[in-house]
């Protein structure tokens, strides 16, 4: 999953950013309001993080554009103004949920994990695949009543290839899904996570698919 966050504070974006790193997100940075409305333009995200308070143009703006382009991308808004009408007018533009400054890290991420479950897979946490089952609140993965322990990377992949489940994801969806800008990773590593997962899924009968010059697909393995 991959998030962007938008604040101009560098002490908070570095501690944030590491934080959900750790916790197997793809993060990418900005501290400018311009910068994140062209960010949001290009890339493809599974959350924003957006301070209201940004140079340039504010939160606020960033936010109304990225509703008038029709981006339904989860957004929470951040911020140091709690004042009523703030709260009222950023929600009102579409902001899905509203933080204000200061804040338990564990709280924003349990906010963050809640919105990405939100937007990718309705209210619940739990995609399940045949013998597979994936708790993408607590990531945790089960396969065949067991528990399987994933990399980062691997769940991230395993997740993205769960949610268009069906659907031929390209290495470059994956490349997104998997890193940031400050950790990039090539075409051919996007090759070595996809062989690894495959290989702990296959013993269950469940494959992941290569299809020549589009991507992955997953499938289970008697649909072959």
């Amino acid at each position: 999953m991959r998030i962007l966050i938008a604040e101009d504070d560098d002490v908070l974006a570095d501690g944030l950013s590491r934080s959900l790193r750790r916790s197997g997100y793809a993060v990418d940075r900005v501290a400018k309001g311009t910068d994140a409305d062209a960010s949001l333009s290009r890339e493809n995200y599974d959350l924003a993080v957006l301070d209201i308070g940004l140079p340039g143009i504010d939160g606020i703006e960033v936010l109304n554009r990225l509703r008038k382009r029709s981006q339904t991308v989860p957004v929470l808004i951040l911020t140091a103004r709690d004042a009523l009408e703030d709260r009222v007018k950023g929600l009102d533009l579409g902001a899905d949920d509203y933080l204000v400054k200061p804040f338990a890290f564990p709280e924003l991420e349990a906010r963050i994990r809640a919105l990405i479950r939100r937007g990718q897979s309705g209210m619940s946490s739990i995609l399940s695949h045949g013998p597979l089952e994936v708790d993408t609140a607590g990531r945790r993965v089960t396969l065949l009543g067991r528990p399987l322990e994933l990399p980062a990377r691997e769940f991230n992949l395993l997740e993205l290839l769960l949610l268009r489940s069906g659907r031929i994801v390209s290495k470059e969806q994956i490349l997104q899904a998997l890193c940031g800008w400050e950790k990039e990773i090539t075409l051919n590593a996007v090759e070595v996570y996809v062989h690894r997962l495959r290989a702990k899924l296959e013993p269950a009968g469940i494959a992941i698919r290569t299809v020549r010059g589009l991507g992955y697909l997953l499938e289970k393995a008697d649909e072959s």
